[in-house]
């Protein structure tokens, strides 16, 4: 439990730092929330960085959910099908896709 904690947490702030969301952007008043990031945002970015950036969703969403069980065969199912539908609606919340494909 305590290492699925701690990969949501790291993979948050890895998500979160190439998007600006640096510890001093929370001075200047650019703080964002995971709900304005667009499936364009996501899918620019490539390898190890949109990986994050998607497991990140599939923690944010878990967490949300209050839920903490999940099965490996599955999410990465979803990640292809989060990607194929971002491909197809890049305007789309990013949030909302990964949503979409979990239900």
């Amino acid at each position: 439990m305590m290492t699925v904690r701690k990969a949501a947490l790291t993979g948050s702030v890895l998500f979160l730092f190439p998007l600006g969301l640096n510890p001093s952007s929370a001075q200047d008043a650019k703080d964002r929330t995971v709900e304005q990031y667009s499936c364009r945002d996501v899918v620019r970015e490539s390898g190890a960085d949109r990986d994050v950036a998607i497991a990140f969703l599939h923690g944010f969403l878990l967490g949300k959910s209050g839920g903490s069980k999940f099965n490996l065969d599955v999410l990465h199912k979803q990640s292809g099908d989060f990607i194929e539908r971002c491909l197809d609606n890049l305007a789309e919340r990013a949030l909302d896709s990964m949503s979409k494909v979990k239900n």
